[in-house]
């Protein structure tokens, strides 16, 4: 187990969560493609030299293979953990994570439970264009049976996957492609619920409500909106579904201003579930901004055209807390 705090990677903190679990429990195993090097972003370095092949299983390139695999090991009473690469390949696995994984508590009675793990990173990828740079995570969240978790920080990349493993059901777990190297502090004594949201930042004239990597240009954009005189309260939800309404909401009614910002395609987004729910309660004023309905491309200056950043934030706040005024 990690040693009271001490500073880890975004990689290294999973990686630490799995290796905690695997000792603490036989039945977790992990699986998918390059994890006998490491995993391509060094997620799980130094777990096959732990644990050995028959528990961190390098497999064929099949992510319908994988994830159908990894569905029979979780009925018969396993706890895999299952390698996607990034997301974008995830698309290969969709029946057996929709129509196997989440479907089969509902349809059998809660006879079989799948307690898998789908590991599937997100986001833009520098220079790696249109089919390697996607957010998806709207598309799992719309999927009944499914917990949907994005961790922004090495912290909550260690506990939210200690939490997604022990929580008995299907987890779509999103890390953030460009956030691998981040460093942080990690508490291996703290623990977080999923469905529970943290107050980032705290502020008082409008709420930014972000996810995985766009939260911390949420950050960066309210020091920029903090020396205009705005001070914004920032909010990471770390799980998308279940979300924290009640946070997002008792926020969004102190400062009477809500932006919801995301790195998916903003048409059909997420942020559009949360804008909807607070507009249904009549809650703040509302607007969100998500990426344009493109493919990313693999020039700078296109892929630039794609990325949500702390000046669009900046942007967006200041138009939102103008139009309130």
């Amino acid at each position: 187990m990690v040693q009271l705090t001490r500073t880890m990677s975004y990689a290294a903190a999973a990686a630490a969560a799995l290796a905690d679990l695997m000792r603490a429990d036989e039945s977790v195993v992990a699986l998918g493609e390059d994890l006998g090097r490491g995993g391509i972003f060094g997620q799980y370095r130094g777990l096959l030299e732990a644990f050995g092949p028959a528990r961190v299983i390098d497999t064929p390139i099949s992510e319908a293979t994988i994830a159908g695999s990894a569905v029979g090991m979780a009925l018969t009473g396993l706890k895999p953990v299952v390698e996607m690469r990034v997301v974008d390949f995830a698309l290969c696995a969709m029946d057996e994570i929709v129509n196997q994984a989440a479907k089969n508590r509902f349809m059998f009675g809660g006879q079989g439970r799948v307690p898998m793990v789908i590991r599937m990173p997100i986001g833009i990828w520098s220079a790696s264009a249109a089919q390697h740079s996607q957010s998806l995570e709207a598309w799992f969240a719309h999927v009944p049976g499914l917990a949907v978790v994005c961790p922004a920080t090495p912290q909550d990349n260690y506990a939210l996957l200690k939490a997604a493993v022990a929580s008995g059901d299907p987890v779509a777990y999103f890390e953030h492609k460009e956030l691998w190297g981040l460093e942080g502090e990690v508490d291996a004594s703290k623990s977080v619920e999923i469905g529970r949201a943290r107050i980032a930042r705290a502020g008082r004239d409008l709420t930014i409500v972000a996810w995985s990597r766009a939260v911390h240009e949420a950050l960066k954009a309210a020091g920029t909106l903090a020396g205009q005189g705005i001070e914004a309260e920032v909010i990471d939800l770390r799980t998308i579904w279940p979300w924290d309404r009640e946070t997002v909401e008792a926020s969004a009614r102190r400062t009477g201003r809500v932006l919801v910002v995301h790195e998916a395609v903003q048409v059909a987004g997420f942020g559009a579930e949360i804008v909807a729910t607070l507009a249904e309660r009549g809650v703040a004023k509302l607007a969100r901004l998500g990426a344009p309905r493109a493919p990313v491309g693999y020039s700078p200056p296109l892929e630039a055209q794609a990325r949500v950043t702390a000046a669009k934030i900046v942007e967006a706040a200041t138009k939102l807390v103008g139009r309130a005024r």
